[in-house]
């Protein structure tokens, strides 16, 4: 699965709280496009069906069961920096990345490189 640094897990506890929901997760998923090849995407949600789910740190994480092998072993970190604040996913999985650090491709996986939009 993936990893919450304690920066991240707190500013995620902070976020659900304030909506005042009680089965939402971090749905954290890829999807085809970025310029190198897939773009990462996170949402407040609920659980789908086919979700891996787990609870770290108090937050629960959905992942659909097709986006897992592109983040397995990921960690998400929240920064808060002169450079802006915001999540940021390390991916170990992701041998090009771009400079918005949004899009990625693996090893064996090109997706379907195309504009950072």
């Amino acid at each position: 699965m993936v990893t919450l640094t304690d920066g991240a897990a707190e500013k995620l506890l902070e976020l659900m709280a304030g909506r005042g929901e009680d089965e939402q997760v971090l749905r954290l998923y890829v999807k085809p496009g970025g310029c190198s090849g897939f773009s990462y995407g996170m949402a407040l949600d609920e659980v789908h069906e086919g979700d891996e789910v787990c609870e770290i740190k108090g937050v629960r994480v959905a992942i659909a069961s097709d986006s897992l092998e592109l983040v397995n072993g990921s960690e998400i970190d929240y920064v808060n920096d002169i450079t802006g604040q915001g999540f940021r996913i390390l991916n170990p999985n992701a041998t090009t990345t771009c400079g918005c650090g949004s899009s990625f491709r693996t090893a064996t996986n090109p997706g379907v490189p195309g504009s950072c939009e």
